[in-house]
């Protein structure tokens, strides 16, 4: 707890980016009759009837120091997911960066070793050499700051039926360009320090004075 604490206490370093990464699955659902539109001092109507379409994943990624975030639909979470959604963070979100240092829960999938299964040795040890992963201790998801974009997200876009990935993506897009625009980092404020005046209970007793 306290090592990924330590990040997001550190400076802002572009060379050396902390972001956090996550996924979450998005359930696709149409309506089956048409909706009512609008009218004067009366709200959209829907039927309560729908369509389920499946399941699809969402990636999420946000650097909590500048508030810059990223999604991407994919089908699946596997391995290969996982290794291309890597390699897209390192070649394509942070290209510049020595290193990248990574929050992300003990999700099997999420190892250096996916790398390997996706790609060539070479390649592979290329884009694990740039990434540095600090993982979130067991039932500690809350402290990966990518789960404060993912409800923000499910609040203000996915707050309504959607029924294709197409649309997911086209949703979730506008609300990556809007939260990229607006540039808001995120004020953490649970420190070290904090953690172990709250949670003292966690950390190991000392041992008492023998006389």
């Amino acid at each position: 707890m306290e090592d990924v604490l330590d990040l997001y206490a550190r400076e802002y370093d572009p060379s050396r980016p902390v972001v956090c990464f996550d996924e979450r699955p998005c359930h696709l659902i149409s309506d089956v009759n048409d909706r009512l539109p609008t009218e004067p001092a009366r709200l959209a109507r829907y039927d309560y009837l729908y369509t389920r379409h499946g399941t699809i994943n969402l990636f999420g990624v946000v650097e909590p120091k500048t508030g810059r975030v990223d999604f991407e639909v994919t089908e699946r979470h596997t391995k290969l997911d996982f290794a291309f959604a890597m390699k897209r963070l390192v070649d394509e979100l942070y290209p510049q960066a020595e290193r990248v240092l990574v929050v992300l829960d003990n999700l099997a999938t999420h190892s250096k070793g996916a790398l390997y299964e996706a790609f060539e040795p070479t390649e592979a040890h290329r884009v694990a050499r740039k990434l540095e992963f600090h993982f979130t201790p067991k039932h500690g998801s809350w402290l990966n700051a990518i789960e404060l974009e993912f409800a923000a997200l499910t609040r203000q876009a996915l707050d309504h039926r959607i029924g294709t990935s197409e649309e997911l993506e086209r949703v979730v897009g506008v609300y990556g360009k809007l939260r990229n625009e607006r540039g808001r980092p995120i004020d953490w404020a649970f420190t070290s320090e904090t953690a172990r005046a709250k949670l003292s209970r966690l950390y190991p007793k000392k041992p008492t004075d023998q006389t």
